[in-house]
């Protein structure tokens, strides 16, 4: 299981006044802790519609490389952005992410994630998110196509079902199209693709902190049995760490011992 810490975000309040402030001591504190909860991969979430990334982005990059060993996933579709913050990044990134409607200029996106050897998300959404399995997968299969033509392979891309909040509407009938879409890339896809979900997402609206969090990594050993390869979570929660260790020790990719369980 592929841990991306999805902590650095526009909802957490101290992140984003280190970003105001341009406080490069408090974010390396912030990627230090991140890097420490073992995430492979830190998510960079500098705004919600890009305004503002071809600034901060780069800066915080510059950062949080600096203090933190973890591949960096760039979470913008803000192109000049991008364009600037891959030229500074000493690794090939994970660029979060592309749909069939953004960013507007998909195409160029296609092409700097091939040019740059980026891992790439693809995630299921035209505008709004399909409830449908049939939804779900007809867009993944669409954009799966879309990359392919820009010479970026299979191993370098995660197709995203894209959560809903458990808690309104569909919520629930999503969360299990989303399992049988993630067994249905699997079977399906040759060469293989990467599946991945963003698990925090599935908690918005729910008051309590700790029932979030507990919803949060049930539902994340719920897709880790239909295969899931990666997944955007809080890696600082203890409820979610406690899940990333079952299920990375059932996976045989780390050594259980009781004594180490979080």
């Amino acid at each position: 299981m592929i841990v991306v810490a999805d902590n650095l975000n526009t909802r957490n309040k101290p992140y984003m006044a280190a970003l105001e402030a341009w406080d490069s001591k408090g974010l390396a504190v912030m990627a230090k802790a991140l890097a420490g909860a073992h995430a492979d991969v830190i998510n960079i979430q500098c705004s919600l519609d890009g305004s503002g990334d071809e600034q901060r982005l780069p800066w915080a990059v510059e950062v949080i490389q600096e203090a933190a060993a973890s591949t960096l996933c760039l979470d913008s579709r803000n192109i000049e952005g991008l364009k600037k913050t891959l030229s500074l990044v000493k690794k090939p990134p994970m660029i979060n992410y592309i749909s069939e409607t953004e960013p507007p200029e998909r195409e160029e996106c296609l092409a700097l994630a091939g040019r740059a050897k980026a891992y790439l998300v693809l995630r299921a959404s035209r505008g709004s998110i399909p409830i449908s399995f049939e939804g779900k997968l007809q867009i993944l299969e669409d954009l799966l196509e879309a990359a392919n033509k820009a010479d970026i392979p299979n191993e370098r891309l995660f197709l995203d079902p894209s959560l809903v909040h458990i808690g309104r509407g569909s919520g629930q009938d999503n969360i299990l199209n989303a399992h049988e879409c993630i067994l249905a890339v699997k079977e399906m896809v040759e060469p293989p693709a990467n599946t991945i979900a963003w698990i925090s997402n599935v908690s918005t609206g729910i008051p309590s902190r700790p029932v979030r969090k507990r919803t949060e990594a049930n539902i994340l050993t719920y897709l880790a049995g239909a295969g899931l390869d990666a997944a955007m979570v809080d890696v600082l929660d203890p409820e979610i760490q406690k899940a990333l260790y079952f299920i990375k020790s059932f996976r045989d990719e780390i050594v259980f011992s009781p004594a180490d369980i979080p």
